[in-house]
């Protein structure tokens, strides 16, 4: 068993972690990252990656499937067979290779890495055991960063078994595509899951607690997303409680609650998908005499990501919402920074952008409409369609649109909502402009390339502030 110093031992190797220990190996720091899988964590190997790899193959195949026509292409739909094994191989591909991407990373950043499961004993020093829970290396250093990131939550009395009961890990390598599969939770990973099986074939049932799919979104992007997915073949259920969901030898039974009318109703399919949000990991990482306070399942931390316990500090999905990957490198960048004394900057967390990665796209940052109205703001509401874009159209992808709030009198952004095409690559300049306190007019008075999709930004502060919009 070896012992050694370092001036920071990360914990997790995810978006947190990883940028984290990049960044202290820049600021000249010694550095250790412990991982108990591939580095990389969830968001690379089986979040945020993967599922985007397999959402572009989906929308590739029903483009080629629903609309080679207007392309011009002539597809015969009986040859056009997906390949299911194929599609899932690519995704842990991509993975795999930025897996890699993260060792070369630590090698230039002079980070050490070790493989296995950490254990905080007590301030100052992390143990890492390996898979039969012995202690093989003890690393010692003044400051600990856990960046263990969340895990999919369970709905009480309801236990995934990864067979017909499943979470988003199970769903994103299941060997043959399910006929028929609910999915219960209508968040971005519930509804990016609905996307990608409704696209190759299966029937989706989607089952959402909330009056609307994805709820931190602005209620009319909800609303027309929901509109769209209905048209595409989807069953949305919203305001549906699930009250019990039983494995039968066919299949799976789920036993839901209309809220509106207290209707129960017995649903079936071939496989249910949990997506109802996530809970930090924490279990088995701290001693007692090293355990900071946790309230709902997340580490709870000051403004410098510093915990009740000096030298332990924690970023990302660990300490709770938003469960965003950008949100977890920025709130670890500024933890490292903070806890070697290099800059005093804080996270603002109305500068996050959201993004969901069906088709189309949603995207937003800032306040909702509802939002604004609660916290009594006199604004105004820019919009503009994609129907009448002229690259939407030139790409066929007229659906969605743009929709902008400003609050009087001066007129800065307080909330952007977009749905549509590429509507995840179109936020941040919106992000920019309301970090900068850009006005109506500032962002209308600024060129865009056309033909673009992101003319709708500026037509859309247009139809507020007397400009000329296409």
């Amino acid at each position: 068993m070896a012992t050694e110093n370092f001036d920071v031992v990360i914990i997790g190797s995810g978006p947190g972690g990883y940028v984290a220990a990049c960044k202290a190996g820049a600021l000249g720091k010694t550095v250790a990252c412990v991982e108990n899988d591939r580095l990389g964590g969830v968001c690379l190997n089986w979040g945020c990656i993967p599922t985007k790899t397999l959402i572009n193959d989906a929308h590739f195949y029903q483009q080629m499937l629903k609309q080679g026509d207007s392309f011009g292409v002539t597809v015969d739909p009986k040859k056009l067979g997906e390949s299911w094994c194929k599609v899932v191989k690519r995704s842990r591909d991509v993975a795999a290779q930025l897996s890699k991407g993260i060792e070369f990373l630590f090698k230039k950043s002079n980070v050490k890495a070790y493989k296995g499961t950490a254990f905080i004993p007590k301030p100052g020093v992390v143990e890492v055991k390996d898979a039969q829970g012995q202690v093989v290396d003890t690393l010692n250093a003044k400051n600990i960063l856990v960046c263990t990131g969340a895990r999919n939550r369970d709905i009480p009395g309801i236990k995934p078994d990864g067979k017909r009961i499943i979470t988003s890990r199970e769903a994103m390598v299941l060997s043959e595509l399910p006929k028929r599969m609910i999915v219960i939770g209508a968040g971005a990973i519930g509804i990016e899951f609905a996307y990608i099986y409704n696209s190759f074939g299966t029937q989706i049932t989607v089952i959402e607690m909330q009056k609307q799919i994805l709820p931190v979104e602005d209620e009319e992007v909800s609303i027309r997303l929901k509109s769209i997915f209905e048209k595409q073949g989807m069953t949305i259920h919203t305001q549906t409680r699930t009250d019990k969901v039983e494995v039968t030898e066919s299949g799976v039974k789920v036993t839901v609650t209309d809220l509106a009318t207290n209707k129960q109703t017995v649903l079936e399919a071939d496989k249910v998908l949990v997506a109802v949000g996530v809970t930090g990991n924490t279990e088995g990482l701290f001693a007692p005499a090293a355990t900071p306070v946790i309230e709902k399942g997340h580490i709870k931390v000051d403004k410098s990501f510093q915990t009740n316990i000096p030298g332990i500090f924690a970023a990302g999905d660990v300490i709770g919402p938003p469960w965003l990957a950008h949100v977890a490198s920025f709130e670890s960048t500024i933890a490292v920074e903070r806890m070697f004394n290099t800059s005093r900057r804080e996270m603002d967390y109305t500068l996050v952008p959201g993004g969901t990665y069906c088709h189309p796209q949603v995207a937003s940052v800032g306040l909702t409409e509802r939002a604004a109205k609660e916290k009594g703001f006199d604004v105004e509401i820019g919009r503009y369609s994609f129907a009448a874009s002229g690259k939407a159209l030139a790409i066929n992808a007229p659906e969605g649109f743009v929709k902008l709030l400003f609050v009087k009198p001066h007129g800065e952004l307080l909330g952007a909502h977009i749905i549509g095409a590429d509507a995840t690559e179109m936020i941040a300049e919106l992000v920019l402009a309301k970090r900068l306190e850009a006005t109506k007019e500032e962002i209308w008075s600024t060129i865009h390339a056309h033909p673009t999709l992101s003319e709708a930004v500026m037509d859309a502060a247009a139809a507020v502030s007397g400009g000329v919009s296409h």
